[in-house]
């Protein structure tokens, strides 16, 4: 085939390829069936056809041979249900065209019925769907129209919002990218609220998260190779110690932070995690202000939860899971007697590439320490 033809019949041959180093002169091309022969029997059969009323009769099906069909010809063929094997193919290499598939269309019975049957067939009304069994669900539940009492079934399509999308987007790399490892302690919560009771005597407001917040930020200041986050090369030793707090807001879950936590008083961090809880809330907060936290506390003792693990916020190491205080009796082992004492359990997931499971322990047992003994910290 020449560079440039047009009208090239379809079935024809327009080019061929060979192996690399192979000469394609050598390669032996298969010659185009003309199609003279097929258009020469059907002329001499029309010849002999006498004229009378009835139909033409229909060709002998070919059983012999792999069919070539056009995609017209498929489609007509599909559409109108008849068998490609009855068509007479007239195109290069024993392709059966459009026109031979139109043709059969004409001589087929079918396509003479069709119209008496369409006049004198009576309509028959369409079935209703089947109701579903009670309690069965739909394969494809329907979609609820907006300003309509949503039908059983249905759903509400509801589109996500920016920070939705950035909260997604970031849960979904840290637990595919961060292998993630968990420890949990029980910690005795007597001192802290023995402290928070003589605070409140003189008018001092402060909260069990606050001195979470300052046990764990002393606890990082006291065991630095906590305080690091992943880089692409490795582990990356910060200097500061901001702990980020988680704030659950309409617009979801946003972490603002208390930097410097190791050198506030709990006071200052009462007084900060207050200011900084409501302008979250308001969406009001800077970028400075939840970007960059190295170490993060989530606390959902206020919602009547034990213990639960957290997510953890790349590219931070570690987040602390708070649960909620509970009484239990405990056996004195000195004088075995029964006492109470109020526990809580908190829970730390840690990066496996920079925290491991032994430093992971030493950071809980530290930090129980500093909460059980309030006094150890500094309060100012």
């Amino acid at each position: 085939m020449e560079e440039g033809s047009r009208n090239v019949r379809l079935g024809t041959l327009i080019a061929l390829m060979v192996e690399e180093g192979q000469d394609w002169k050598q390669v032996e091309i298969p010659p185009p069936d003309a199609p003279s022969s097929s258009a020469t029997d059907t002329g001499s059969a029309s010849t002999m056809t006498p004229a009378s009323p009835s139909p033409s009769p229909l060709p002998k099906p070919v059983t012999s041979g792999l069919l070539r069909l056009s995609p017209a010809a498929r489609h007509i063929f599909g559409t109108h249900g008849i068998d490609p094997k009855l068509a007479t193919p007239t195109g290069p290499r024993g392709l059966i065209t459009k026109e031979d598939a139109l043709n059969l269309l004409k001589k087929s019975p079918a396509s003479e019925a069709a119209p008496v049957a369409m006049t004198t067939a009576a309509p028959v009304p369409t079935p209703a769907d089947p109701t579903p069994p009670p309690g069965s669900r739909p394969n494809i539940p329907p979609v609820s129209v907006p300003g309509k009492p949503g039908a059983p079934g249905t759903f509400t399509e509801i589109p996500a919002t920016n920070i939705r999308r950035v909260i997604a987007q970031r849960l979904t790399e840290s637990k595919t990218t961060i292998p993630h490892a968990y420890a949990s302690i029980d910690c005795d919560m007597a001192a802290v609220m023995k402290l928070r009771k003589d605070l409140a005597k003189d008018q001092i407001k402060v909260s069990v998260n606050d001195f979470i917040i300052k046990a764990a930020a002393v606890t990082l200041r006291d065991m630095p190779e906590v305080n690091v986050t992943w880089s692409g090369d490795g582990p990356h030793p910060l200097d500061s110690i901001h702990i980020s707090v988680a704030v659950a807001t309409e617009r979801g879950l946003i972490t603002p932070i208390i930097r410097d936590a190791a050198n506030k008083g709990v006071q200052e961090i009462s007084a900060t995690a207050k200011v900084l809880a409501q302008k979250a809330r308001d969406g009001k907060l800077l970028p400075e202000e939840y970007q960059g936290g190295s170490f993060s506390i989530s606390n959902l003792g206020m919602f009547g939860i034990s213990g639960f693990s957290a997510v953890i916020n790349p590219p931070q190491a570690c987040i602390l899971a708070v649960g909620t205080s509970r009484t239990e009796l405990q056996l004195n082992e000195d004088d075995q007697t029964l006492h109470t004492q109020q526990l809580m359990t908190v829970t730390l997931s840690s990066d496996g590439r920079l925290v491991d499971d032994e430093l992971a322990s030493r950071f809980l047992d530290k930090f129980r320490a500093n909460l059980e003994q309030p006094q150890r910290m500094a309060l100012a």
